[in-house]
C-alpha cells in the first residue's frame, strides 16, 4: 500500500472540480453566448442590420456585372474581349472605361470603405448592452442611411446630397465607436 497515495488538503484544493466551484469559470462564457444569442433582441437587430449590410455589398457585384452585360462594356481584363457564349461579339471598346458600369464600381468602393467598419463597430457596440431601442435607431438608421445613399448615387445625385446621406451614417457609426469606447474604459 505504499504505492497509494492519500489525497491531502493541498491536493483538493487545487483539483479542477474544486477550483471551477471556487471560481465559476462558465459563467462570463454563458453570459457571453446569451448576449450573442438570436433570442436577445440587441444581438437580433444587430445580426438584420449586418446582414442587409452584407447582402448590399454583396448585391453591388451582381449590379456590375448586370450593368456590364446590359451595355455590353465596362469590361476591365484584356482576356474579357475573348468571344464566349457571354460575349459572342468581342469588341476592343469593351475595355474602355464606361461611366454607368464605373458608377456602380464607385458606389461599391464606398460601401468597401465604410461597412466593413460598421460590421465590426455594431458588434463590439452590442457587446456594451446598450438600451435596445438607441441600438436600433442607430443599426437600422445606418442601414436606412446606406440605402439612401445608394438611390442618390445610383439616380446620379450632386455630391451634396450624397455626402448629406454619408455623413449621417458616419455620424452614426461616430456614435456607436464612442459609446463603446467609453463603456470599455468605465470598465
Amino acid at each position: 500500500m505504499a504505492d497509494h497515495v492519500q489525497p491531502t488538503a493541498q491536493s483538493n484544493a487545487l483539483s479542477p472540480s474544486v477550483i471551477s466551484a471556487r471560481i465559476n469559470l462558465d459563467a462570463p462564457v454563458e453570459g457571453m453566448m446569451d448576449k450573442l444569442s438570436l433570442h436577445n433582441p440587441l444581438f437580433n437587430t444587430y445580426v438584420v442590420a449586418a446582414t442587409l449590410m452584407i447582402l448590399k455589398v454583396v448585391g453591388m457585384s451582381w449590379l456590375t456585372v448586370m450593368r456590364m452585360m446590359q451595355v455590353k462594356g465596362g469590361f476591365r481584363s484584356p482576356e474579357d474581349l475573348k468571344k464566349t457564349a457571354l460575349n459572342p461579339h468581342p469588341n476592343p471598346t469593351q475595355t474602355q472605361p464606361n461611366e454607368s458600369v464605373d458608377r456602380i464600381r464607385r458606389m461599391q468602393l464606398n460601401d468597401l470603405e465604410n461597412v466593413p467598419f460598421f460590421l465590426v463597430a455594431g458588434f463590439l457596440f452590442v457587446l456594451t448592452d446598450p438600451p435596445l431601442l438607441l441600438a436600433q435607431w442607430l443599426l437600422y438608421g445606418y442601414v436606412i442611411s446606406r440605402f439612401a445613399h445608394f438611390a442618390a448615387y445610383f439616380t446620379a445625385r450632386t455630391h451634396d446630397t450624397r455626402a448629406a446621406l454619408w455623413t449621417i451614417g458616419s455620424l452614426m457609426l461616430v456614435f456607436i465607436t464612442c459609446w463603446t469606447l467609453v463603456a470599455v474604459l468605465r470598465v
